[in-house]
Protein backbone atom coordinates (compact mmCIF):
# COMPACT_ATOMS: atom_id res chain seq x y z
CA UNK A 1 0.00 0.00 0.00
CA UNK A 2 1.16 3.44 -0.99
CA UNK A 3 2.08 5.39 2.46
CA UNK A 4 0.08 8.47 2.82
CA UNK A 5 1.31 12.38 2.85
CA UNK A 6 2.10 14.03 6.17
CA UNK A 7 0.05 17.48 6.57
CA UNK A 8 3.18 19.00 5.77
CA UNK A 9 4.57 17.27 2.61
CA UNK A 10 3.60 15.83 -0.60
CA UNK A 11 4.70 13.25 -3.07
CA UNK A 12 5.99 14.54 -6.13
CA UNK A 13 5.70 11.24 -7.53
CA UNK A 14 2.98 9.01 -6.36
CA UNK A 15 4.29 5.86 -4.49
CA UNK A 16 4.18 2.13 -7.12
CA UNK A 17 2.88 -0.78 -5.54
CA UNK A 18 5.51 -2.38 -2.98
CA UNK A 19 7.04 0.99 -2.47
CA UNK A 20 8.89 -0.30 0.70
CA UNK A 21 11.31 -1.99 -1.44
CA UNK A 22 12.45 1.11 -2.75
CA UNK A 23 15.71 2.63 -1.45
CA UNK A 24 14.44 6.57 -1.46
CA UNK A 25 11.34 8.68 -1.43
CA UNK A 26 11.03 12.35 -3.16
CA UNK A 27 8.56 14.42 -1.32
CA UNK A 28 8.38 18.69 -1.59
CA UNK A 29 8.17 20.67 1.53
CA UNK A 30 8.42 23.96 2.96
CA UNK A 31 12.25 25.44 4.87
CA UNK A 32 12.43 29.06 5.93
CA UNK A 33 16.28 30.37 3.80
CA UNK A 34 17.63 33.67 4.57
CA UNK A 35 18.21 36.00 1.46
CA UNK A 36 20.77 37.84 0.46
CA UNK A 37 20.32 40.70 -2.34
CA UNK A 38 23.44 42.21 -2.95
CA UNK A 39 23.45 45.72 -4.86
CA UNK A 40 26.98 45.29 -6.66
CA UNK A 41 29.17 42.98 -8.17
CA UNK A 42 32.04 43.81 -6.51
CA UNK A 43 33.01 40.87 -4.29
CA UNK A 44 35.33 42.48 -2.18
CA UNK A 45 32.73 45.36 -1.13
CA UNK A 46 30.18 42.55 -0.85
CA UNK A 47 32.85 40.95 1.43
CA UNK A 48 33.97 43.85 3.73
CA UNK A 49 29.91 44.47 4.32
CA UNK A 50 28.70 41.47 4.79
CA UNK A 51 31.41 40.76 7.53
CA UNK A 52 30.34 44.19 9.21
CA UNK A 53 26.55 42.74 8.77
CA UNK A 54 27.47 39.23 10.38
CA UNK A 55 29.43 40.21 13.32
CA UNK A 56 26.02 42.31 14.78
CA UNK A 57 24.79 38.17 15.31
CA UNK A 58 27.86 35.67 14.60
CA UNK A 59 25.93 33.04 15.48
CA UNK A 60 22.59 33.41 13.62
CA UNK A 61 23.42 32.84 10.25
CA UNK A 62 26.18 30.05 11.04
CA UNK A 63 25.35 27.19 8.71
CA UNK A 64 22.29 28.89 7.42
CA UNK A 65 21.39 27.91 3.62
CA UNK A 66 21.33 30.99 1.76
CA UNK A 67 19.59 32.47 -1.82
CA UNK A 68 20.99 34.94 -3.64
CA UNK A 69 19.03 37.64 -4.96
CA UNK A 70 20.07 39.10 -7.93
CA UNK A 71 17.57 41.79 -8.91
CA UNK A 72 20.03 44.92 -8.13
CA UNK A 73 23.07 43.73 -10.40
CA UNK A 74 20.74 41.83 -13.02
CA UNK A 75 21.73 44.74 -15.43
CA UNK A 76 25.53 45.16 -14.90
CA UNK A 77 27.56 44.68 -17.28
CA UNK A 78 30.03 43.54 -15.18
CA UNK A 79 29.72 39.29 -14.95
CA UNK A 80 29.33 38.16 -11.12
CA UNK A 81 32.03 35.53 -10.23
CA UNK A 82 30.02 33.04 -9.40
CA UNK A 83 32.86 30.47 -8.05
CA UNK A 84 34.47 33.13 -6.12
CA UNK A 85 31.34 34.13 -4.54
CA UNK A 86 30.24 30.46 -3.17
CA UNK A 87 33.79 30.26 -1.79
CA UNK A 88 33.40 33.90 0.07
CA UNK A 89 30.19 32.88 1.23
CA UNK A 90 30.89 28.96 2.42
CA UNK A 91 34.01 31.05 4.21
CA UNK A 92 32.10 32.73 6.34
CA UNK A 93 29.66 29.60 7.21
CA UNK A 94 27.01 30.50 4.86
CA UNK A 95 25.98 28.33 2.51
CA UNK A 96 24.52 29.00 -1.04
CA UNK A 97 21.84 27.10 -2.46
CA UNK A 98 20.72 29.47 -5.37
CA UNK A 99 19.66 32.32 -7.45
CA UNK A 100 16.45 34.02 -8.19
CA UNK A 101 15.47 37.43 -9.74
CA UNK A 102 18.85 37.56 -12.19
CA UNK A 103 19.27 37.04 -16.00
CA UNK A 104 19.47 34.27 -18.28
CA UNK A 105 23.24 35.00 -18.43
CA UNK A 106 23.51 35.22 -14.42
CA UNK A 107 21.42 32.14 -14.21
CA UNK A 108 24.38 29.94 -16.75
CA UNK A 109 26.76 31.33 -14.31
CA UNK A 110 25.37 29.94 -11.61
CA UNK A 111 23.89 27.32 -12.48
CA UNK A 112 27.72 26.30 -13.35
CA UNK A 113 28.88 26.88 -10.28
CA UNK A 114 26.40 24.26 -8.33
CA UNK A 115 23.99 26.56 -7.91
CA UNK A 116 19.70 26.04 -8.26
CA UNK A 117 17.55 28.71 -9.83
CA UNK A 118 14.68 30.07 -7.72
CA UNK A 119 11.63 31.40 -9.86
CA UNK A 120 8.81 31.19 -6.82
CA UNK A 121 7.11 34.21 -5.34
CA UNK A 122 9.91 36.47 -3.99
CA UNK A 123 8.59 37.73 -0.30
CA UNK A 124 7.76 41.71 -0.54
CA UNK A 125 10.42 44.33 0.27
CA UNK A 126 9.45 45.84 3.43
CA UNK A 127 6.76 48.01 4.20
CA UNK A 128 7.19 51.18 6.34
CA UNK A 129 6.61 49.92 10.09
CA UNK A 130 4.18 52.40 12.14
CA UNK A 131 5.22 53.56 14.90
CA UNK A 132 8.50 52.74 14.49
CA UNK A 133 11.29 55.06 13.57
CA UNK A 134 13.26 52.82 10.54
CA UNK A 135 16.72 53.34 9.58
CA UNK A 136 17.64 52.48 5.78
CA UNK A 137 18.90 49.20 4.98
CA UNK A 138 22.58 48.72 3.96
CA UNK A 139 23.55 50.02 0.71
CA UNK A 140 25.44 46.82 -0.44
CA UNK A 141 24.31 43.84 1.31
CA UNK A 142 21.09 43.30 2.97
CA UNK A 143 19.47 39.69 4.88
CA UNK A 144 16.15 38.66 4.80
CA UNK A 145 13.86 35.65 5.40
CA UNK A 146 11.92 34.03 2.87
CA UNK A 147 9.61 31.01 3.14
CA UNK A 148 10.42 28.83 0.22
CA UNK A 149 8.13 25.98 -1.22
CA UNK A 150 9.84 23.52 -3.51
CA UNK A 151 6.65 22.80 -5.03
CA UNK A 152 4.41 25.82 -5.34
CA UNK A 153 4.12 29.38 -5.12
CA UNK A 154 3.03 30.97 -1.48
CA UNK A 155 -0.56 30.99 -0.80
CA UNK A 156 -2.88 34.12 -1.38
CA UNK A 157 -4.27 36.44 1.22
CA UNK A 158 -7.53 33.88 1.21
CA UNK A 159 -5.06 31.04 3.58
CA UNK A 160 -7.20 29.33 5.32
CA UNK A 161 -6.37 30.85 9.25
CA UNK A 162 -5.09 28.14 11.28
CA UNK A 163 -7.24 26.45 13.94
CA UNK A 164 -4.75 24.40 16.35
CA UNK A 165 -2.68 25.56 19.35
CA UNK A 166 1.13 24.54 20.00
CA UNK A 167 2.37 25.47 23.25
CA UNK A 168 6.44 25.66 24.13
CA UNK A 169 7.10 25.64 28.01
CA UNK A 170 10.83 25.86 27.97
CA UNK A 171 13.45 28.35 26.57
CA UNK A 172 14.28 28.38 23.19
CA UNK A 173 18.02 28.58 22.84
CA UNK A 174 19.87 30.83 20.23
CA UNK A 175 20.02 28.38 16.57
CA UNK A 176 16.98 26.46 17.51
CA UNK A 177 13.79 26.81 15.48
CA UNK A 178 10.21 25.93 16.47
CA UNK A 179 7.68 25.27 13.51
CA UNK A 180 4.02 25.24 14.40
CA UNK A 181 2.15 23.90 11.45
CA UNK A 182 -1.66 25.03 10.71
CA UNK A 183 -1.92 25.88 14.44
CA UNK A 184 -0.97 29.07 16.75
CA UNK A 185 2.00 28.71 18.57
CA UNK A 186 2.58 29.98 22.09
CA UNK A 187 5.95 30.28 23.61
CA UNK A 188 5.90 30.42 28.04
CA UNK A 189 9.74 31.41 28.21
CA UNK A 190 11.91 33.18 26.36
CA UNK A 191 12.95 33.39 22.50
CA UNK A 192 16.63 34.03 22.71
CA UNK A 193 19.14 36.14 20.49
CA UNK A 194 19.47 33.38 17.28
CA UNK A 195 16.27 31.47 17.77
CA UNK A 196 13.37 31.40 15.30
CA UNK A 197 10.05 30.62 15.44
CA UNK A 198 7.88 30.15 12.62
CA UNK A 199 4.03 29.56 12.65
CA UNK A 200 0.93 29.31 10.40
CA UNK A 201 -1.07 31.22 12.60
CA UNK A 202 -1.04 33.57 15.36
CA UNK A 203 2.36 33.76 17.79
CA UNK A 204 2.10 34.30 21.28
CA UNK A 205 5.42 34.86 23.49
CA UNK A 206 4.69 35.73 27.47
CA UNK A 207 8.42 36.29 27.74
CA UNK A 208 10.95 38.33 26.25
CA UNK A 209 10.98 37.66 22.39
CA UNK A 210 14.71 37.95 21.46
CA UNK A 211 15.33 36.08 18.24
CA UNK A 212 12.87 36.18 15.21
CA UNK A 213 9.25 35.84 15.16
CA UNK A 214 7.38 34.71 12.07
CA UNK A 215 3.39 34.30 11.90
CA UNK A 216 0.86 34.05 8.80
CA UNK A 217 3.46 32.05 6.73
CA UNK A 218 0.98 30.40 4.37
CA UNK A 219 -0.26 33.83 3.48
CA UNK A 220 -2.85 34.52 6.48
CA UNK A 221 -2.36 38.15 6.52
CA UNK A 222 -4.85 38.28 9.73
CA UNK A 223 -2.02 36.82 12.19
CA UNK A 224 -0.41 38.41 14.96
CA UNK A 225 2.27 38.15 17.21
CA UNK A 226 1.81 39.07 20.92
CA UNK A 227 4.86 39.19 22.96
CA UNK A 228 5.36 40.68 26.60
CA UNK A 229 8.57 42.10 25.99
CA UNK A 230 9.72 43.22 22.54
CA UNK A 231 13.69 42.81 21.83
CA UNK A 232 12.85 40.90 18.08
CA UNK A 233 15.59 40.64 15.39
CA UNK A 234 13.01 40.19 13.27
CA UNK A 235 8.96 39.72 13.13
CA UNK A 236 6.61 39.06 9.79
CA UNK A 237 3.63 38.46 8.75
CA UNK A 238 2.46 36.57 6.30
CA UNK A 239 5.80 37.51 3.71
CA UNK A 240 5.99 41.29 5.23
CA UNK A 241 9.10 41.72 7.58
CA UNK A 242 11.17 44.22 9.04
CA UNK A 243 15.00 43.31 10.68
CA UNK A 244 16.05 45.32 13.57
CA UNK A 245 19.82 45.23 13.06
CA UNK A 246 20.24 47.15 15.90
CA UNK A 247 16.95 46.12 18.07
CA UNK A 248 13.47 47.79 18.15
CA UNK A 249 13.41 51.61 19.07
CA UNK A 250 13.44 52.78 22.24
CA UNK A 251 9.86 53.79 22.84
CA UNK A 252 9.47 49.86 22.06
CA UNK A 253 12.19 48.30 23.23
CA UNK A 254 11.14 45.67 26.31
CA UNK A 255 7.64 46.50 26.05
CA UNK A 256 4.22 44.65 25.21
CA UNK A 257 3.96 45.03 21.55
CA UNK A 258 1.82 43.54 19.14
CA UNK A 259 2.26 43.15 15.28
CA UNK A 260 -0.19 42.92 12.09
CA UNK A 261 -0.80 43.76 8.95
CA UNK A 262 -3.04 47.01 7.88
CA UNK A 263 -2.83 46.30 4.24
CA UNK A 264 0.50 45.73 3.45
CA UNK A 265 2.08 48.02 6.14
CA UNK A 266 3.57 46.80 9.20
CA UNK A 267 2.15 47.75 12.45
CA UNK A 268 4.22 47.31 15.48
CA UNK A 269 2.24 48.79 18.16
CA UNK A 270 1.98 48.89 21.96
CA UNK A 271 -0.51 47.02 24.06
CA UNK A 272 -1.83 49.04 26.31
Amino acid sequence: MPRSDTKDTQDLFPAEPHAHESAIELRGSVFTLSVLRIHSNELDVIESQLVKRLSKSPQFFVNAPIVVDLESVRDIPAALDFHRFVVLLRARHLFPVGVQNGSALQYEAAMAAGLAVLKGRAMKEPPAITPLISSQPDPIVSADTEAVSQTQAAPDDRATPASNTKIVQQAIRSGQRVMARNSDLIVLAAVNAGAEIIAEGNIHVYAPLRGRALAGVSGDTQARIFCHQFEAELVAIAGNYRVFDDGPPKELRGKAVQVFLDGEQLIVAPLD
